[in-house]
């Protein structure tokens, strides 16, 4: 069984679980608060900032040209996403470039990011591969999943259709590729690192919507 199988089928109860959160099932039917959608977005700016520089660091530490190129690339289109998606949102919603700039990370975002900085800069290169590609295929998964299940005349629907797009799709199945190139060089206790660490990147990204809707703050 390939590692990405492995991976899916470890999380498979988590998955059905993020699709359950209210977060997204309010933001299906388009009955989300705009409170939470803002605050998810202010964080998610700052997510995918930190997100582009792991995805960078990674793509320094590849071994072929092939992954160079993925999340290099990947890094660049995280800050451009972040720029026009959040940039049309943020418009939309009446966030301020003020507003956004004093928004500080909330617990969860932190923990998360943190993670994948640290993997990216010290653990092995596989594992770093593996802890990153939640953020890809979960979102993909997700954002079809609400294609599908998107009331009609819906306010979120461009962020649907960002994630739910082919060509992020394509993306997605390149880092699924790499990863299972790399899973199969690896001795069964380097890929059991891998599964372990793919398995938490998709619990923080549980906790990143769910910490969403709860509109998360630091308790002290």
């Amino acid at each position: 069984m390939s590692f990405s199988a492995q991976a899916w089928q470890r999380i498979a109860p988590l998955y059905d679980s993020i699709l359950m959160l209210p977060f997204n099932r309010e933001l299906a039917a388009g009955t989300l608060s705009r409170e939470r959608f803002t605050f998810y977005m202010l964080q998610d700016a700052l997510y995918l900032t930190s997100f582009a520089r792991a995805l960078a660091v990674t793509a320094a530490r590849a071994p072929d040209e092939d992954a160079i190129i993925q999340f290099a690339g990947s890094a660049r289109t995280a800050v451009v996403v972040e720029r026009e998606l959040h940039a049309g949102f943020f418009q939309t919603f009446g966030i301020t470039p003020e507003q956004a700039a004093a928004t500080e990370p909330s617990p969860t975002c932190q923990h998360y990011t943190h993670y994948l900085l640290a993997l990216a800069h010290n653990a092995p290169y596989e594992v770093s591969v593996a802890a990153l590609l939640p953020c890809f295929w979960i979102y993909w998964e997700v954002g079809t999943h609400l294609m599908n299940a998107a009331a009609p005349d819906n306010p979120y629907q461009p962020w649907i259709d960002t994630y739910a797009d082919e060509a992020f799709a394509e993306g997605v199945r390149k880092v699924i590729a790499i990863s299972d190139q790399v899973a199969a060089n690896v001795p069964p206790a380097r890929a059991e690192e891998m599964l372990a660490a793919f398995a938490r990147a998709s619990q923080l990204e549980w906790m990143f919507w769910d910490s969403a809707y709860r509109l998360e703050a630091w308790p002290i």
